[in-house]
């Protein structure tokens, strides 16, 4: 049995954010529980140099909204990045998983040698459809959720495992 972009993608995608939206309300709830100002957990990043928790979830939601997009050949809505709240990074992750939701399998499906061609900051990559999918879009959504994740359990939110992976 063979695997399709649409399950490779929408699936995983989808059950990655969710994941993320429910880590995002246990982050509002410990604020809320220890009195801490949810800014400090919004703006709090691992190093220095690295972007705050509030840019890993917009990124991580742009990555998957825009990449499957790309794969079905339309264009992206696109989102504000004015997020300052739990609860607007949560309602943010919720209307990109209504989105990855609009796809049918028609549409990604096939994709699998459609050329993509990416341009960030001044350089341009070049992709077949399940390229994009496989080294891109999933390890760059894994890898801001990780970060996020990380943030979160590094400033005292009790997350564990399950949280990141989910219900089985």
């Amino acid at each position: 049995m063979s695997l399709s972009m649409f399950e490779a993608a929408v699936p995983p995608l989808a059950r990655s954010l969710g994941n993320l939206s429910a880590i995002l309300a246990k982050a509002a709830a410990h604020a809320e529980a220890k009195g801490i100002d949810p800014a400090v957990l919004l703006q709090a990043r691992l190093y220095p140099d690295m972007f705050p928790l509030v840019r890993q979830v917009q990124i991580a939601t742009d990555i998957a909204r825009r990449g499957l997009a790309r794969l079905a050949g339309e264009e992206s809505a696109s989102m504000e990045d004015n997020e300052a709240s739990f609860s607007e990074l949560i309602s943010r992750v919720e209307a990109t998983l209504a989105s990855l939701e609009g796809f049918l399998p028609e549409q990604i499906d096939g994709s699998e040698t459609k050329p993509i061609e990416l341009t960030i900051r001044s350089e341009t990559f070049h992709f077949n459809g399940q390229n994009f999918l496989l080294f891109f879009v999933l390890p760059n959504v894994y890898f801001h959720v990780t970060t996020a994740y990380a943030i979160l359990r590094h400033n005292g939110v009790e997350l564990g495992k399950r949280d990141f992976l989910g219900e089985p």
